[in-house]
C-alpha cells in the first residue's frame, strides 16, 4: 500500500491547493535527482514525492482519493509506482513529461531552469550502449580480420578487428546501439573482444613466441627449416651446434605497434629424438661418446 500523500508533502487533508503546491515545490527543490547525483535515498523520496503531487496536485484525483475510490497510488486496485513505471509510462506523470511542473516552469529562479533543461534532456535522450561478447584467433587478433556478431533479433553486426588487438580489448561501434528519443540519436555497441588461446603462440607486449621443435642432425649440423607466423610460414636459419632453449629471432613478425612497426618473433628451438629407437644411431653415439668428457651439466652449459 502507497503512504498516504498527505503526509509525503507535510500538509493535512484540509490543505488548500496553494498549500500542496508550496509544500511540493519545496521538497522537490530538496530532493530532485538532478541536484543530488548518485544519491538513491533522495531520488527513492522524490519519487513518492512526485507520486503525492500527481494525485494531490490534481483536483479530480484527490476527490476521488478522498472518497475512497481511489488508493494512495491512484489506482483502482493497490499498486506500487517507481521511477522506471514513470520513466515508460504515457499517462504523462509529472517526473517524465514536465506537466506537473509546468506552473514552476514559468519562473526565472535556478530551479525553473533545472527543470526546463532536465525536461529538453528527458525529450531528446541518447539509445542506450548494448554490450557483446567476441572471441576471436590469436592469429586474427595479430593480423586483424572481419567477424560478425548474429543478434537475438536476427540481426548482424560486422566488427572490423585491428591489427595488434589484445585479449580485453573493448571495440566501440558508433551508433549501433539502442534507437534515441527525439533527436538523442543511438547508443553504441561495445564489443568485449577474447583472444582465444593458441597451442603454437603466446605473446608478450609486441613481441610473439613459439617453441619449433627440430632433430638431432639439425641441430648439430643446422640447416634451414621452415617456420610457422601469425602471416603464414617462413624459412630460417638454425645455426651449426644449437641446444634446446637456443632462441632466435624473426624481426618484425610479431604484433603491430601503435606507433609504427611491429615486434619480433622469437623461437625457442627444442630438440626431439624419434620415437621409435634407432639402432644406426645408438651406435654412432655410443661410439662417439667413448673418452668424451663433456658433462652438460656441469660447468654452466645450457
Amino acid at each position: 500500500m502507497a503512504t498516504n500523500p498527505y503526509d509525503v508533502l507535510g500538509v493535512s487533508p484540509s490543505a488548500s491547493a496553494a498549500d500542496i503546491q508550496k509544500a511540493y515545490r519545496k521538497l522537490a527543490k530538496k530532493l530532485h535527482p538532478d541536484l543530488n547525483p548518485g544519491d538513491k535515498k533522495a531520488e527513492e523520496k522524490f519519487k513518492e514525492v512526485a507520486g503525492a503531487y500527481d494525485l494531490l496536485g490534481d483536483a479530480e484525483k484527490r476527490k476521488r482519493f478522498d472518497n475512497g475510490e481511489i488508493d494512495a497510488s491512484g489506482a483502482e486496485q493497490p499498486q506500487h509506482h517507481f521511477y522506471r513505471d514513470f520513466a515508460g509510462a504515457d499517462d504523462g506523470h509529472p517526473y517524465t513529461n514536465g506537466a506537473g511542473f509546468a506552473d514552476f516552469m514559468d519562473g526565472e529562479d535556478p530551479f525553473a531552469e533545472l527543470l526546463k533543461r532536465s525536461q529538453r534532456a528527458r525529450a531528446n535522450r541518447r539509445g542506450a550502449d548494448l554490450h557483446y561478447r567476441l572471441a576471436i584467433d590469436f592469429v586474427d587478433s595479430i593480423t586483424g580480420g572481419n567477424k560478425r556478431i548474429s543478434l537475438p533479433d536476427g540481426g548482424a553486426l560486422d566488427v572490423k578487428i585491428p591489427p595488434g588487438l589484445v585479449d580485453g580489448q573493448v571495440l566501440r561501434l558508433k551508433g549501433k546501439g539502442a534507437p534515441g528519443i527525439g533527436k538523442g540519436g543511438p547508443g553504441d555497441a561495445l564489443i568485449d573482444v577474447e583472444v582465444l588461446p593458441d597451442r603454437r603462440f603466446t605473446r608478450d607486449g609486441d613481441n610473439i613466441s613459439l617453441e619449433l621443435p627440430i632433430s638431432l642432425s639439425e641441430a648439430v649440423l643446422g640447416g634451414r627449416v621452415r617456420v610457422p607466423t601469425p602471416t603464414g610460414e617462413v624459412t630460417m636459419s638454425v645455426p651449426k651446434g644449437s641446444n634446446t632453449g637456443t632462441t632466435l629471432r624473426l624481426r618484425g613478425k610479431g604484433a603491430p605497434r601503435h606507433g609504427g612497426g611491429s615486434g619480433d618473433e622469437l623461437v625457442k628451438l627444442k630438440i626431439v629424438l624419434p620415437n621409435s629407437p634407432d639402432p644406426e644411431l645408438e651406435a654412432f653415439v655410443s661410439g662417439w661418446g667413448e673418452g668424451q668428457e663433456f658433462n652438460p651439466r656441469e660447468g654452466g652449459a645450457s
